[in-house]
């Protein structure tokens, strides 16, 4: 078996059910009505975000990510907003937990996280979302989001990156892994080369991940690589640069 076939193997072994009774649709079926009572009039925007709608999942991690915006009319200010759709989440027995963005809950084995925003001016596809570990707020564009990841050709790697991170158990956010591997690979062929190129973006993420500055392609205030500490930066390039010097595939991915 080549390196490309052992990685496309992975690929094919970790890949997210998205078909008609799957988990991550049968929560859609659901958690979507829910949300949409829940924000009532001011509802702006609800549906797919995050790996679901990049089609970058990877099995045994959040199965679905939904966005839910609402009007920039609506009274509450985002911190009441994430804390109006926690504790929605608790009287839905959803069991909620809440992480920087988002707010994680588990329907029926499936993981969700719901990413609640307020729109930032009427017809705008602009969004302030809350974080909830740095206590401020971010501007930001979910639909430039998916269409950056999408149209980038790299959606293989990506899952191949996301695989390495749960195997190596790394805290590692999603969209920061995303655009460090488009930018690891900037230029080069899209489609080829599989098992070469993720070494190519663990050498990148070894040799630069502490330094580089990642931005928000829809929003150039934002820098996605503050997500992370220096300390957790360098576990994470730590990492990378021992996986790149083991001998077999087995030892990087599995």
């Amino acid at each position: 078996m080549t390196a490309d076939q052992y990685v496309a193997q992975l690929l094919a072994k970790y890949a997210v059910p998205r078909g008609l009774g799957s988990p991550a649709v049968n929560a859609l079926g659901v958690v979507v009505p829910s949300l949409r009572t829940w924000a009532n009039k001011y509802l702006s925007t609800i549906g797919p975000s995050g790996s679901f709608a990049k089609g970058t999942g990877v099995l045994g991690t959040t199965d679905l990510d939904v966005f839910v915006g609402v009007t920039n009319n609506a009274q509450e200010n985002l911190q009441e907003l994430y804390e109006s759709l926690h504790n929605w989440s608790v009287n839905q027995l959803w069991f909620p937990q809440r992480q920087n963005v988002s707010i994680g809950i588990t329907w029926l084995g499936a993981k969700v996280d719901l990413v609640p925003g307020k729109r930032q001016a009427n017809l705008s596809t602009d969004y302030s979302i809350w974080k909830h570990k740095q206590k401020t707020w971010r501007q930001t564009n979910v639909a430039t989001h998916i269409s950056t990841v999408i149209h980038s050709g790299r959606v293989n790697e990506i899952r191949a990156l996301k695989i390495w991170r749960k195997c190596h158990n790394l805290d590692f956010p999603s969209f920061y892994l995303e655009l460090t591997v488009i930018d690891a690979l900037w230029g080069k062929t899209t489609g080829v080369n599989l098992a070469a190129n993720v070494f190519t973006c663990l050498e990148y993420i070894r040799d630069n991940l502490e330094t580089a500055c990642v931005g928000d392609p829809a929003n150039t205030a934002n820098v996605i690589s503050d997500d992370l500490t220096a300390v957790e930066k360098k576990r994470i390039a730590r990492a990378a640069g021992k996986s790149r010097e083991e001998p077999y595939w087995e030892q990087v991915l599995w």
